[in-house]
């Protein structure tokens, strides 16, 4: 996803420039180390449920404040550094903001995305 170019699709929406005071972006990448122990990754395999995302879109679309939720989830293998999942929310203020991007990540995380470390 071209962040910039999603951002500036979304300011021609109708609505935006009355409705959005804040866009928050999660771009998550591979490490190159596991969570788990700290060893050496060399691969990520990657498998979103994309209908699961984009029912935990739905859901937060809800929630006061907010404008629009965007979502990118890639599938495949990847190596230390490639970008593996896009999350841009947009709204009025902070408060209604912050919190929204953080459960959709951690929903998405825990929910929707299944991964395989590839150790060295």
């Amino acid at each position: 996803m071209d962040i910039s170019k999603r951002i500036a699709e979304m300011k021609k929406q109708p609505g935006f420039q009355d409705n959005v005071g804040m866009i928050l972006i999660h771009n998550g990448t591979v490490r190159s180390w596991s969570r788990a122990d700290r060893k050496t990754v060399t691969a990520l395999e990657v498998t979103p449920d994309l209908e699961k995302i984009e029912s935990i879109r739905q859901d937060l679309l809800k929630r006061d404040g907010i404008y629009d939720i965007v979502t990118e989830a890639r599938t495949g293998l990847f190596k230390p550094g490639d970008d593996l999942l896009y999350l841009i929310v947009a709204g009025d203020i902070r408060e209604n903001i912050k919190p929204v991007l953080a459960e959709l990540l951690d929903r998405v995380k825990s929910e929707a995305i299944s991964k395989k470390e590839i150790m060295a």
